[in-house]
């Protein structure tokens, strides 16, 4: 059952004053690649047997030499596909690759990991009911050929307890409610929260082999866990990042781990304040310093929101006070929201995040800022070139915007990806590439 928050969202019929691209953009940006297109048809829920008919759901990563992987979810086959595209645009593989392999249920919202040997890993909300208030299991599939192939998807939550979904009351939440993040030494680490409130976690070492069984962090029914982010940083130290529900006041969380996620120490709360923190995003820079960008609102989860900035020089211990980097927005957007954070090897962050032409409509194109001195100062924002559907569609996810559309490689290779969907008319996903010019 989708929450009446994301319903609401869907049945809306304007689409809001659409963005202009800034041509004042600070990276050089190549033509985007249009990665799969479909219908737009969404029918009553019906768990499995729902008439669904588009294409969404888009996650990216950056590859060493500046390949992009890309997995999204085509809904009228209930599946999360992959695909991996060379440097110069073209695609590696001659039809996506099936990754779920579970037609007979839906499969939403993936995540993807590169290791540094080039190990690919995806992990989904698969949405299996098992006797619990809602459906969601958290599968994942490794890939060791670049994606050709996939290892069966296994499932890491194994619950009853509707995982996958980031509760903002009981009665709306966003689903895509996970993280994957790989390690330096080639672990792989997946984290998720579950309607019922638990933020769990789960562990495969370098080198393949079983994920670990899950290991609780946080969260219960009164504060549920909601939109984890993973980070590891020098040494292998893990970090944890995420925002509660059922509270209009909620902060976000930090809890780090230094035995590679087999524990973790006591959680903090990070940049407290009165106002609603959403959508964390966490990255290590090659100093290992700790950037955390999230969303904030002085009116709680449904107002206006803004994007904040804030980094930490103890591995999370402390944080500096907390700024806000998405003001002023670009011409003709009254909100921002959902973040996503990449960070290259000289400390150049990149910052991404959802443009609302109306803050109670659906968003409609992405929006860019850039630090070139690891947080001091960012960019002015502007709109991410081809980010907003020339159609008039709006943004993905249908499901929930708990995403990860930007990945960045050492090199500053950046992929930024989005859906688009315009009910009776088209759905599509698309990627967008650039860099910095020299």
């Amino acid at each position: 059952m989708w929450s009446r928050a994301i319903s609401c969202l869907l049945g809306c019929a304007a689409l809001g004053a659409a963005v202009t691209a800034d041509p004042a953009s600070p990276l050089v940006w190549e033509p985007a690649v249009e990665v799969a297109s479909g219908r737009a048809e969404r029918g009553p829920w019906r768990q499995s047997e729902s008439r669904f008919d588009y294409v969404d759901d888009p996650a990216v990563a950056v590859d060493a030499q500046g390949g992009v992987a890309i997995a999204w979810v085509d809904q009228a086959r209930k599946a999360v596909l992959f695909q991996h595209f060379a440097p110069d645009g073209k695609a590696r593989l001659d039809q996506p690759v099936d990754v779920s392999r579970r037609p007979e249920t839906f499969s939403w919202l993936p995540r993807i990991s590169i290791a540094p040997d080039g190990q690919v890993a995806i992990a989904w909300q698969e949405i299996v009911f098992s006797g619990g208030s809602h459906g969601g299991e958290i599968l994942v599939a490794s890939s060791r050929d670049g994606g050709r192939t996939f290892s069966h998807p296994a499932n890491l939550s194994n619950s009853k307890a509707g995982d996958g979904k980031g509760r903002i009351d009981s009665e709306r939440w966003h689903n895509g409610s996970l993280d994957i993040a790989a390690g330096p030494d080639g672990a792989v680490y997946v984290a998720w929260t579950e309607y019922e409130g638990a933020l769990w976690i789960s562990r495969r070492a370098g080198g393949g082999g079983s994920f670990s069984r899950p290991v609780r962090i946080a969260g219960s029914t009164a504060a549920p866990a909601r939109g984890p982010s993973l980070a590891v940083g020098p040494g292998g130290v893990l970090h944890v990042a995420w925002t509660v529900g059922e509270d209009e006041g909620a902060d976000i969380h930090l809890a780090t781990s230094t035995d590679g996620g087999a524990s973790f120490g006591r959680a903090q709360r990070v940049a407290p304040s009165r106002t609603y923190s959403d959508a964390p995003k966490l990255a290590v820079d090659p100093a290992g310093m700790l950037h955390l960008v999230y969303a904030e609102s002085a009116g709680g989860p449904f107002d206006r929101f803004h994007i904040r900035h804030t980094r930490s020089s103890d591995a999370g211990q402390s944080f500096e006070p907390s700024r806000d980097i998405s003001a002023p927005l670009p011409a003709g957007s009254a909100g921002a929201g959902f973040p996503a954070l990449g960070i290259d090897s000289q400390g150049r962050l990149y910052v991404t995040w959802e443009l609302y032409g109306q803050v109670r409509q659906p968003p409609r194109g992405l929006a860019l800022s850039v630090s070139m001195d690891g947080g001091r100062r960012f960019t002015t924002p502007s709109v991410v070139p081809g980010s907003i559907d020339a159609a008039g569609g709006f943004n993905g996810s249908g499901q929930g915007l708990l995403m990860k559309k930007l990945a960045v490689n050492g090199a500053g290779a950046v992929a930024i990806a989005n859906s688009s969907f315009r009910p009776g008319s088209h759905s599509r996903v698309w990627l967008m590439r650039g860099r910095l010019p020299p």
